[in-house]
């Protein structure tokens, strides 16, 4: 194999945040890098179309909130302005408003909590709920995003957690459950305590501003997406869609360096054989064979268990295997046009208590795309999470439930007639956290010597969450293909910001405390705090 970066070949699999990144820094570092694609648009479940009479969807809103410094970085480095300014959300149930959200950066700084717990404008949740869940500031500090933190609390459910340290019933009801069901889609008794209080500390406790949100003032595929995948071009590297994968092609070291053919598969090379080192040689899709010295991975949980359930390669290592216990989530985005404008308060909106176990978001996209500021009529982006039950529903229903639920929420849009709709149906579309998933996700590194992980899903202790995490997986990948081959500069990555002085010092203490009691009481090495 030629040690020069300008010959060395990387299959990076999946267009979304993690595969186009790891492919841009790879390209830039001299690497001859191609980029398969399954569907017909780079974007993943970000990516964005246009229907057949030229207006413009996507597979749900999403948002950019204050901690993404690595994806404000790489906006500012493609020169790209797609963001509007930071924008105030609010919530509702079906008895109407509950809360409005401040911009927080803008309120005078408190240290972390307090101003989480003081500037939100509650409209019924007495005070006396809301202090119940200061005694679940332990598991925040307890839960520092280790392997030993992710193994202590994962098998437990987040409504158990929260019950146990005391969160009152209805503070669990109005404003834990409805954060769970649209930050990990799903409801309580079914999401993993450590993905909850990792979830909640980046996305709303670590910091007062982390709550923060811009978006984008069209498709994230159009705005973003598609200028980067230019520069992924212009710096030599190859983007092609409709590129399903079927096969790993493997070679072990002591194997001639041959091309690898569709059929090539050593049946004597088994991974449990400890001296031989196997490594990816191609990856098939269909007729075609792509030879590479290296794979990145960068597709989520549903994609990957459709490549195992297809390679008989991969289906050798229990690792793969095992990653088939874990489950995604189905999710419903619509898109509705009005014939008339109504006046939505806030322009992002979450709700809850409409459906059990469903959550759902609104949108109102005349005042977030620059493509609907000047139509006459409300354009609405309506959104659901853990949507079992909506899915198997005709357009007709869903489009009549969401008008009804709108109504709901703001009483104007029960005089306007919906003109045109836009219904997607994403089953098993976003990774489900659920208890006791952790042990099955996947490293970054696995035991093919140059096949790499990238993803949401996948485990690292960078501490950030969604697209954010998507992306920074997508660079550590890219940096351990640089150190396999020594070819290249590491891609950097900006850490989150680190916790407040009083959060350092708290965290100190109570691992300090466990190492104490740990050797006190050595049968109970690891504590649990159950």
């Amino acid at each position: 194999m030629a040690q020069n970066s300008q010959n060395l070949r990387v299959i990076v699999v999946g267009a979304g945040w993690a595969g186009l990144g790891a492919t841009y820094h790879l390209a830039k570092q001299g690497y001859d890098v191609t980029l398969l694609e399954a569907g017909a648009y780079p974007g993943g479940l970000v990516a964005g179309w246009k229907t057949a009479q030229g207006r413009s969807i996507e597979a749900g809103i999403h948002g950019f909130w204050y901690p993404y410094r690595n994806i404000f970085s790489l906006v500012d480095e493609l020169g790209l302005q797609p963001f509007t300014d930071w924008t105030r959300s609010a919530q509702y149930s079906p008895a109407g408003l509950e809360v409005e959200s401040p911009i927080f950066q803008n309120e005078p700084l408190l240290p972390t909590p307090l101003g989480t717990f003081l500037y939100p404008r509650f409209q019924r949740l007495p005070l006396s709920d809301r202090l119940s869940a200061l005694p679940l500031l332990y598991a925040l500090i307890d839960f520092d995003n280790s392997d030993a933190a992710w193994r202590r609390y994962d098998p437990v459910t987040a409504r158990e957690l929260f019950k146990q340290y005391g969160v009152s019933a209805r503070l669990y009801r109005e404003s834990f459950e409805p954060m769970l069901l649209v930050g990990l889609f799903a409801p309580g008794e079914q999401c993993s305590a450590a993905a909850a209080l990792g979830m909640l500390y980046y996305f709303i406790l670590a910091h007062q501003p982390n709550f923060d949100v811009v978006w984008c003032r069209g498709t994230v595929g159009q705005m973003i997406f598609r200028p980067w995948v230019e520069r992924i071009e212009q710096a030599g590297g190859r983007v092609l869609t409709n590129r399903r994968v079927t096969e790993v092609l493997l070679r072990s070291q002591e194997e001639q360096k041959e091309p690898p053919s569709h059929s090539e598969f050593n049946s004597k090379s088994k991974p449990q054989d400890s001296k031989r080192a196997l490594s990816v040689a191609g990856v098939v899709c269909g007729e075609e064979v792509f030879e590479t010295d290296a794979v990145i991975f960068a597709v989520g949980v549903t994609g990957m268990q459709k490549i195992v359930s297809v390679s008989k390669n991969l289906r050798q290592f229990p690792e793969f295997c095992q990653l088939m216990n874990l489950g995604a989530i189905d999710v419903l985005a619509t898109r509705l046009w009005f014939d008339r404008k109504i006046s939505v308060p806030l322009p992002s909106n979450a709700c809850f208590g409409f459906d059990r176990t469903t959550g759902w978001t609104f949108f109102d996209l005349n005042a977030l795309h620059d493509e609907w500021q000047s139509e006459p009529g409300s354009v609405i982006e309506a959104d659901f999470y853990h949507a079992n039950q909506l899915l198997p529903m005709d357009d007709e229903q869903i489009v009549a439930k969401v008008h009804r639920d709108l109504t709901t929420c703001i009483s104007a849009f029960g005089s306007a007639k919906v003109v045109d709709s836009s219904i997607v149906r994403l089953p098993k579309a976003v990774t489900h956290f659920s208890p006791g998933s952790y042990p099955f996700m996947l490293p970054g590194e696995t035991s093919v010597k140059n096949l790499f992980m990238s993803g949401d899903w996948i485990v690292n202790r960078h501490g950030s969450w969604s697209q954010e995490k998507a992306y920074v997986t997508g660079l550590e990948a890219a940096n351990r293909v640089i150190a396999q081959f020594g070819q290249g500069v590491p891609a950097p990555i900006i850490p989150v910001e680190p916790d407040e002085a009083h959060i350092q010092v708290a965290r100190s203490l109570n691992q300090t405390l466990r190492q104490v009691a740990a050797s006190i009481l050595p049968d109970i090495a690891v504590l649990n705090c159950w």
